[in-house]
C-alpha cells in the first residue's frame, strides 16, 4: 500500500471507535495518527505506549488524534490505556483482525517476532526499561503499523518490518500537520 493510496470509505466507515466515531469521520475533521498495536501482553506495544503517551502532547499540538487500533475488548483495552497514562484515548477493537489486514498488515515471520535484534530489543524494552511481558491478548504474531490519515487517504505511514521497531511518531504527523 502507498502511502497516498485512497482507501475505501466503505472501509473507514465500518471502524468504529469507543466514543462511536467512525475513522471515515474522524478522518475529515482532523488529522488521524493510527497506531495498530501487537497484542497489550508485548512488551513492544507496552513500550509503543509508554513512547506515545511521552509524545502524545506533541503529537497532538499538530492538529493530529490520536486513535488506536487493538485485539482485544474496549473494557480490557482501556486498562491497558490508563496504566500508560493515556486515558481517555480514542481505539477502535478489532479482535477479528480484519482492519490490521485491510491496512495491510500481516503475521509476522519467526525472524520477525524473535529474531536476534528483537531478542535483544526485547532485553532492553521489557527488563531494562521494565515494559516487561503480560498474557496474550490477541494474535501473537501480529504485525503493527502507523498511518497518518487525513480525508480518508493515508498521508504517511510506518510499517513494522521487526515487532521490535520504534518508529518516530513525531516525524510522522509533522509531515501532514495542520494545514494555514
Amino acid at each position: 500500500m502507498t502511502a497516498e493510496r485512497q482507501l475505501n470509505a466503505e472501509l473507514l466507515s465500518k471502524m468504529t471507535t469507543n466514543s462511536g466515531e467512525t475513522l471515515y469521520d474522524l478522518s475529515h475533521k482532523q488529522l488521524v495518527m493510527l497506531v495498530f498495536l501487537r497484542h497489550f501482553g508485548c512488551t513492544f506495544c507496552r513500550e509503543a505506549l509508554a513512547d506515545i503517551a511521552e509524545q502524545r502532547e506533541k503529537i497532538e499540538a499538530v492538529g493530529s488524534k490520536l486513535v488506536f487500533v487493538h485485539m482485544t475488548t474496549n473494557e480490557v483495552a482501556e486498562r491497558y490505556f490508563n496504566r500508560y497514562n493515556l486515558e481517555g484515548v480514542t481505539h477502535i477493537s478489532d479482535p477479528d483482525r480484519e482492519f490490521y489486514a485491510s491496512f495491510g498488515l500481516v503475521k509476522g515471520s519467526f525472524t520477525q517476532l524473535f529474531g536476534l535484534q528483537s531478542w535483544i530489543r526485547g532485553f532492553s524494552a521489557g527488563v531494562v526499561s521494565g515494559h516487561g511481558v503480560g498474557p496474550q491478548l490477541g494474535d501473537g504474531f501480529q504485525m503493527p503499523g502507523v498511518f497518518v490519515l487525513r480525508d480518508g487517504e493515508v498521508k504517511n505511514s510506518f510499517i513494522h518490518k521487526l515487532a521490535s521497531d520504534r518508529p518516530d511518531y513525531i516525524d510522522l504527523v509533522e509531515c501532514c500537520g495542520v494545514e494555514s
